[in-house]
């Protein structure tokens, strides 16, 4: 590698709960991990996006990804299905908005006195155009590298009123490519989002970055010591498990939350960091809500756009995602259908962001279709809650090839083990025993257990607990492969 080669980090900020994608996005599998458009998820594309723009002078480092400890699991499984290669897993303890976050991602980048660019983007949006995204990317990796601050601005195809707009000027020397960014303007209303139309050389604000870690920590502690100082602490109180870096939480609970915006971008405008523009037009989206994800998606001769098994009868403009069972529409125009095992949201299309008011009123009722789907993911595979009543869960459990869960006691509940595919090892107290297919075992309460699959193909197992208290919080863990222990 010569010395002439750029060295960039890609960096995916993948915190964010999507709710106005509800009730297909929930706090525990929020819209980045969700396959909206496709086979692949919001965060894969993302990923793959950024580690596609080198060229043979741009060399592209492993992925960094910067979310929390419920999703870690999850955005590891991801990558590894997508065949990216993770640099680390920068795990928050709290959400503090995107300043601190990338302040984590800057420092890592540092620690071996690098000082890569690092190409900074959301995980939840859309791009239609890769080259055109990988040439943008280059252009700002280019300028970045000479000590600016970089952002891309996307090329506006319509008075959109949900997005910031960057206003922006063609640099003042000819020979260098894009803008110089003049100011920074909130979402609009739709008259004034259409005169920035009218007038021309107004883009959105996309939130994505590019830029040197030193350049980010230096303007850090020009306009925020504070988030720079708070950010710099839980990093030296860090931990390290294996790709997973967990900051000090109780350091990094006391950082200001901000974004990189307010913290740092708009401030730049009269100072000596260089705040430049490289426009964007490939087809971009953030998929903000569901009247966006309709304006993606591939749809028949009469508007409508479904997935899963759907039936349309005089029917137009319709956006219908079954994910359990038949979902029909007769009739109807302009509708948003979104169907979950254990909840259907029905909504005009024009009032796709006020789907946020069910989720506060789910969140005041403190209900558990918020957080949860009835299928969920951990780290050694999932579980699908089927049925329940009164002192009684039936679950439908896979745990991938040689994963185990962890050795475990229950307080208040026994449960009933009935292996229905492949071969599963069982720890029940001092015994371990063998079972496959239409054999079956019983779990008493407060007994230690664990749950391992030897084999080469997924154990599927039904498990029906029974007892006077059902809740996932009912667990005590002694030992866990996957550091959960005592968390």
């Amino acid at each position: 590698m010569n010395s002439s080669t750029i060295q960039a980090r890609p960096v995916v900020l993948c915190g964010g709960s999507g709710t106005r994608l509800w009730p297909l996005s929930r706090t525990g599998f929020p819209k980045q991990f969700l396959c909206l458009t496709g086979e692949e998820s919001l965060f894969q594309l993302a990923t793959k996006r950024l580690m596609g723009v080198g060229d043979a002078q741009i060399n592209v480092a492993p992925l960094y990804i910067v979310t929390n400890e419920e999703h870690r699991f999850l955005a590891q499984e991801q990558l590894r299905e997508a065949g990216i290669e993770l640099g680390c897993s920068l795990l928050e303890p709290v959400g503090r908005n995107t300043a601190p976050a990338l302040a984590l991602a800057a420092l890592a980048a540092m620690e071996n006195g690098d000082d890569p660019v690092l190409l900074v983007t959301p995980a939840d949006q859309t791009i239609a155009d890769q080259p055109a995204f990988a040439a943008a990317m280059q252009a700002a990796i280019r300028e970045a590298d000479t000590g600016a601050i970089v952002i891309l601005g996307i090329t506006p195809d319509g008075p959109e009123t949900g997005y910031g707009y960057i206003k922006a000027v063609p640099n003042a020397v000819s020979t260098a490519p894009g803008f110089t960014v003049e100011r920074f303007v909130e979402k609009p209303d739709a008259a004034t989002a259409q005169a920035y139309l009218d007038e021309g050389g107004y883009y959105w604000n996309a939130g994505m970055f590019v830029l040197k870690a030193s350049v980010w920590m230096a303007a850090l502690e020009r306009f925020r010591p504070d988030i720079a100082q708070g950010s710099r602490a839980a990093w030296e109180k860090r931990s390290v498990d294996q790709k997973f870096v967990r900051p000090g939480k109780q350091e990094f609970t006391a950082v200001p939350a901000e974004s990189v915006d307010y913290a740092v971008m708009e401030r730049c405008r009269g100072s000596d960091f260089p705040l430049k523009m490289v426009a964007l037009d490939a087809g971009w989206s953030d998929l903000g809500a569901w009247d966006a994800v309709w304006k993606v998606l591939a749809k028949d001769d009469k508007g409508n756009a479904c997935f899963g098994d759907v039936l349309t009868v005089d029917s137009r403009n319709t956006l219908v995602h079954a994910t359990s069972r038949l979902v029909s529409l007769v009739g109807v125009d302009n509708l948003i259908v979104i169907e979950t095992p254990d909840a259907v949201l029905v909504a005009d299309q024009s009032r796709s962001q006020d789907v946020k008011h069910i989720v506060a009123q789910l969140t005041a009722g403190g209900r558990e279709e918020l957080a949860m789907h009835r299928k969920v993911h951990r780290p050694w595979g999932w579980y699908d809650s089927i049925d329940d009543g009164q002192r009684f869960k039936v679950k439908r459990i896979q745990v991938k090839p040689k994963a185990s869960l962890s050795l475990q006691k229950h307080h208040h509940r026994a449960e009933h083990w009935v292996v229905v595919k492949g071969t599963a090892e069982i720890t029940c107290g001092d015994k371990t025993i063998m079972l496959t297919e239409n054999q079956s075992t019983y779990i008493p309460l407060g007994e230690v257990h664990r749950l391992t699959n030897p084999g080469t193909i997924p154990l599927e197992i039904i498990e029906v607990q029974s007892g006077s208290y059902l809740g996932e919080d009912d667990i005590v863990r002694f030992e866990d492969q996957y550091g959960r222990s005592g968390r």
